[in-house]
């Protein structure tokens, strides 16, 4: 019973952890394409 509940939460926290780290990464790539490019300028 408790590893049912403990998978469920498993696969719960999984998909919260991918929804909540895409933003972040598009951010991620969007800041690091901006300053490395700023960074070939200089």
């Amino acid at each position: 019973m408790l590893k049912a509940v403990a998978d469920v939460f498993r696969t719960i926290g999984g998909a919260v952890a991918t929804v909540v780290s895409l933003p972040f990464r598009a951010v991620a790539k969007l800041f690091g394409g901006a300053s490395s490019t700023a960074r070939g300028r200089h």
